[in-house]
């Protein structure tokens, strides 16, 4: 005798077969996969020049591949460049990396984004976009708050 599978056991059936396909693709296997990439803590501290001014963020790294922050874009400034610090110095570097199953943390008096020729001057209180670029994953949109010149975040750096 044939038994018949009704409808709902053929959905449940199908999405544990989805389930298994997912391969290294899915979890934090570091060297294969893909990266899952998120962004948080972002602000811009008022800025004191009226031709430049940083950014911080942090960009987490989920997945199971390295990526590469490669640029910034925001219609406030002429450019944003990514600066790197090294003791004490600061570099405009081409890319900064993200590792796989980690973070990139761009926090006051390490690396950072540098805001130049600034369009408008942005004032506490407002939000500045920006654009994330990365060597392998689509871009990110951000709303960047702009806190006090003497903002220190407490958490997230």
């Amino acid at each position: 005798m044939r038994r018949r599978i009704g409808p709902v056991a053929l959905v449940i059936a199908g999405a544990l077969a989805l389930a298994g396909c997912g391969g290294s693709d899915s979890g934090g296997d570091s060297g294969s996969g893909k990266a899952e990439l998120s962004v948080g803590s972002a602000y811009m501290p008022q800025p004191v020049s009226d031709d430049m001014a940083a950014g911080f963020l942090t960009v987490t790294n989920k997945g199971g591949a390295d990526d590469e922050l490669t640029s910034v874009t925001s219609g406030i400034a002429g450019q944003v460049t990514v600066h790197e610090t090294v003791d004490g110095a600061m570099r405009e570097v081409k890319s900064l990396k993200i590792p796989a199953g980690g973070r990139l943390e761009l926090r006051s008096g390490g690396d950072h984004l540098m805001f130049e020729q600034l369009k408008d001057k942005p004032k506490e209180g407002q939000t500045v976009s920006v654009e994330l670029h990365f060597a392998h994953s689509t871009p990110v949109k951000v709303e960047m708050p702009v806190k006090p010149a003497t903002y220190t975040p407490t958490t997230g750096h």
